[in-house]
C-alpha cells in the first residue's frame, strides 16, 4: 500500500537520525510533505535525499520559540499542518537518584518531557483549525519498567505516556488522536553511546534477541499517524522485542 499519508503536512523532530530520520523517508515515501526538524544540522541530508517534499529546520525543542517556529513554518510552506511526531530526546547522564545532579535532571526533562508538552502545546491548536490530525510520542519503555540509572530520562518518559493519554481524552471528540509508540531498545545513535554492558543486558532479555531497527519504529509511526488506525487514541504501543513480556 502506498500514498497512506498522501497530502498531510507532517512535522518530525529528532529527524536528523535513528528513528526520526526513517520517520522522515516513511512518511516522504508515503507522500507526505514533512518538517524534519532537529538541532544538530544532520536534518539537512536527511531531507535532501527527500527532495522538494521535506524540509529541514534546526530546532532546540527545549525552547518554546523554536517549537512555534517550526509548526508555523509548516503551515507557512506547506500550508497547514495534519501530524506531529515528538521523536527528539537525550538519554542524560548516567547515575543513581541519590547522586544526580539538579542540572543534569533539568536538561534531560527540557527536551524529553518539557519539549513534547510544548510539541503539543501549539500543534494542537493548529490542528483544530483543520478539522483535526494525529500527534505520536516516542516514549519508551523506560516509561513503564525501571531502567536503573537512568532517573532523568524515565521520569519524563512517564510523564510523556501520561500527558499522551490525557490529552487523547480531552481531545478525542474533536477527532485529534494523540498516541505513543514504547520502543526497547533500537539500533540508534542514542542507544548506541550506551555503556556496551548496557547493550548486553538488554540483548539478554530481549526473546527475539536483537535491537529493533529505526524502520521498524517508522512503521508503527506511521501506522499511528495514518487513517489505518482511526480508532485508536490514548494507546501506548510497546514494541520491544519482547523485553517487558
Amino acid at each position: 500500500m502506498t500514498g497512506r499519508l498522501q497530502g498531510k503536512v507532517a512535522v518530525i523532530t529528532g529527524a536528523g537520525s535513528g528513528m526520526g530520520a526513517a520517520m522522515v523517508e516513511r512518511f516522504c515515501r508515503e507522500g507526505a510533505r514533512v518538517i524534519a526538524a532537529d538541532i544538530s544540522g544532520q536534518q539537512n541530508a536527511v531531507a535532501k535525499s527527500m527532495g522538494d517534499a521535506c524540509l529541514p529546520l534546526q530546532v532546540d525543542t527545549a525552547k518554546s520559540e523554536d517549537i512555534r517556529r517550526m509548526l508555523d513554518t509548516a503551515v507557512s510552506h506547506f500550508g497547514r499542518l495534519d501530524i506531529l511526531c515528538n521523536n527528539a530526546a537525550v538519554a542524560g547522564e548516567l547515575g543513581k537518584t541519590g547522586d544526580y545532579s539538579e542540572e543534569e535532571f533539568d536538561r534531560v526533562w527540557a527536551i524529553n518531557g518539557r519539549g513534547v508538552f510544548l510539541g503539543m502545546r501549539y500543534a494542537i491548536p493548529l490542528l483544530l483549525k483543520n478539522g483535526g490530525g494525529a500527534i505520536v510520542n516516542t516514549v519508551s519503555i523506560g516509561a513503564l519498567v525501571a531502567f536503573p540509572t537512568m532517573p532523568a530520562y524515565c521520569a519524563a518518559k512517564g510523564a510523556v505516556l501520561m500527558l499522551t493519554k490525557t490529552a487523547a481524552v480531552e481531545y478525542a471528540a474533536q477527532n485529534i488522536r494523540i498516541n505513543a509508540i514504547c520502543p526497547g531498545t533500537v539500533k540508534t545513535g542514542l542507544s548506541m553511546g550506551m555503556p556496551k554492558e548496557y547493550i548486553d543486558m538488554a540483548l539478554q532479555g530481549m526473546p527475539m534477541g536483537r535491537l529493533g531497527l529505526p524502520s521498524e519504529i517508522a512503521d508503527i509511526a506511521l501506522f499511528l499517524a495514518s487513517d489505518e488506525s482511526s480508532f485508536m487514541t490514548g494507546a501506548a504501543v510497546v514494541a520491544d522485542g519482547g523485553y517487558i513480556a
